[in-house]
């Protein structure tokens, strides 16, 4: 294989909101280079989305790379590095990972539906990260298209020139011959010296069953050899290098990779662990002093206690979890019991996609059936004693007397909705104690900045936001700061005993109308036992609300014909001292369904 000089290069990422054809442009841009022949694109559409769970839903979760190989109308050969990146907010890692290892972006815009909220937030990072953007406008064949309202409100919004904006559809290729071209012309190549010492990227990494942990690197000088002995300037590991190539998606293996390129190693890692993306490579012999500024590691935002329904799974779920641990850096657990519960696992997520994602890949591909408690955040609470703690688990909140102040944690959220379902996404807003920081208009769209509590936006604001605006609306968030609030630690008492799974911190305000929606729905479930059974929300020793399952009753006067009324007497007064004796000691079931619904509780 001929080395191409490194003026050829070009490293790229595609970024757009969900659904704008990100990696359909992809599979045109494959198919059209050659990576794949039209036999392997066959029946298969998004080559880049690997798992079923992308395929389905139709969403990329893992950014992916391929390298193409393009012969411009220049008549020279260049190679194309191209990253399909997540358009989903939760997923806002991946592609910040992505970004850093490219110089450019196509920014990939829906004609038909213009600038989202993912749009302008992928759009900044990858203008932090000095990225030369070339605007696409895909869809340009359907009968909804205006591209030049869209191309104007890129100028508007985003702020960057779209007069020379390409025009594709990415499901037909028109257009996407200019988007190659563009790409040659329009992006700038890559810096790096040849002859300096190795200095690489860790971009990501995964387990694979046959290599081991495979690393996908981003040479930035120097060149990494097979048989080559790298350390990993983080971790301070060192390794030999057994194999290196690209993937065209098919892997591909090499003699070296050299400055600017994109592609993999493998060097009988064992550890996902070992490999902390965002890490330099370099040469172990004479290592740089220096380390590549990397990224913000992943923090995880939401966490939720995850059970096996069947105790005997927990094994299990402990394995499938460090499985999937070892492809996804972001997610973390460590191991929690629970008295309704029994054993399992408290997990961290960046978002509640990602809790549905990792939630749906334990029970499809390692068949577990879980309960999942309510999601909650990171709080920040000041004991009278000075000393600062953090509670992810509402659990773990120390006695209220101890506590001098409680501190949760506040995202900046930018909505843009078309201008008929303003007025309700602006009342779910308050009603969630958002404060509104600006509205602007771009055409007949409004963009609204809000500051809410995460622990609002967590239970179930990305579902409700899209009722009330018929799904038009798009939504995306960051985490600002802590401010101080008045939360309050709500239990839920079942026979006077506390459900520790459902306890919850809440707002004071909103305490109330939460305890009773809980207790009524937990009414209709638990079935009727032989005792009366009290259902109660209460806030510390302050009942809050109740509610009660009637008892079953068992027809003792049966045997009784006529005569005397004192025997039905003595016998009804038995069971009921019987009754009484059991509500003490008696064991209430609660089943799963019953945990399940009173978790997805609608405030």
């Amino acid at each position: 294989m001929t080395t191409v000089p490194i003026s050829n290069i070009r490293n790229f990422s595609i970024v757009a909101h969900i659904d704008h054809g990100k990696s359909t442009l992809a599979d045109r841009l494959i198919q059209m280079t050659g990576g794949l022949s039209d036999r392997e694109m066959a029946g298969k559409e998004q080559v880049l989305d690997s798992m079923d769970i992308e395929r389905e839903r139709g969403i990329t979760i893992k950014a992916q790379t391929v390298r193409l190989s393009y012969r411009a109308k220049d008549g020279k050969d260049y190679i194309f590095n191209l990253m399909d990146t997540p358009g989903h907010v939760d997923f806002a890692y991946e592609v910040s990972r992505s970004l850093a290892a490219c110089e450019g972006s196509l920014l990939v815009v829906d004609a038909s539906q213009g600038v989202e909220a993912q749009t302008l937030a992928n759009v900044y990072q990858a203008l932090d990260n000095n990225h030369e953007i070339v605007p696409v406008l895909n869809k340009v064949d359907l009968p909804a298209a205006e591209p030049e309202k869209v191309k104007q409100q890129i100028e508007d919004v985003i702020g960057i020139d779209a007069s020379d904006a390409v025009m594709i559809s990415a499901k037909t290729g028109l257009g996407v011959p200019d988007v190659l071209e563009a790409i040659v012309t329009r992006l700038p190549p890559p810096k790096g010296d040849r002859d300096a010492t190795l200095k690489a990227l860790l971009v990501d990494s995964w387990y694979d069953v046959y290599l081991g942990v495979v690393v996908l690197v981003r040479i930035v000088d120097g060149t990494m050899k097979k048989g080559q002995r790298v350390r990993m300037m983080g971790t301070g590991a060192a390794y030999d290098v057994e194999r290196v190539g690209f993937f065209t998606p098919k892997m591909q293996q090499v003699d070296e990779l050299g400055p600017g390129e994109i592609g993999f190693i493998t060097a009988a890692i064992k550890e996902v662990a070992d490999t902390r993306v965002g890490d330099t490579i370099t040469d172990d012999r004479k290592p740089v002093t220096e380390m590549l500024p990397g990224f913000k590691p992943a923090i995880p935002v939401v966490f939720c206690g995850l059970f096996p329904v069947d105790a005997d799974d927990f094994e299990t779920l402990r394995a499938a979890m460090g499985k999937l641990r070892l492809n996804d850096a972001s997610f973390s657990f460590e191991m929690e019991t629970s008295a309704a519960l029994g054993f399992g696992f408290r997990c961290g997520f960046l978002g509640l996609l990602h809790l549905e994602i990792i939630q749906e890949r334990l029970s499809r591909e390692f068949d577990l059936n879980l309960i999942a408690t309510a999601p909650s955040v990171i709080y920040k609470m000041k004991l009278t004693d000075g000393t600062e703690i953090e509670i992810h688990n509402p659990v773990d909140m120390p006695d209220v007397v101890k506590i001098e102040e409680i501190q949760e944690p506040w995202i900046e959220a930018t909505i843009m909705t078309p201008d008929e379902y303003l007025g309700s996404v602006l009342k779910l807003c308050q009603d969630r104690r958002g404060s509104q920081k600006e509205l602007t208009y771009v055409g007949s769209r409004a963009m609204v900045k809000y500051d809410l509590p995460l622990n609002e936006v967590v239970f179930d604001f990305y579902d409700r936001l899209k009722s009330v605006s018929k799904g038009y609306a798009s939504f995306d968030y960051h985490l600002t700061d802590y401010k101080p609030a008045d939360l309050v630690k709500m239990q839920i008492l079942v026979n006077a005993e506390p459900v520790d799974a459902l306890s919850m911190l809440v707002h004071r305000t909103r305490a109330e109308g939460r305890g009773r929606a809980m207790v009524e729905k937990m009414k209709e479930l638990i079935p009727p036992h032989m005792f009366q059974i009290p259902i109660q929300a209460a806030i510390g020793g302050k009942v809050i609300a109740r509610e009660t399952v009637r008892a079953l009753r068992k027809d003792v006067t049966a045997k009784c014909y006529g005569g005397d009324i004192t025997r039905k007497r003595k016998l009804l007064e038995k069971q009921k001292e019987g009754k009484k004796k059991m509500r003490q000691f008696g064991k209430v079931d609660i089943p799963q369904e019953a945990f399940i619904a009173a978790l997805k509780v609608d405030s």
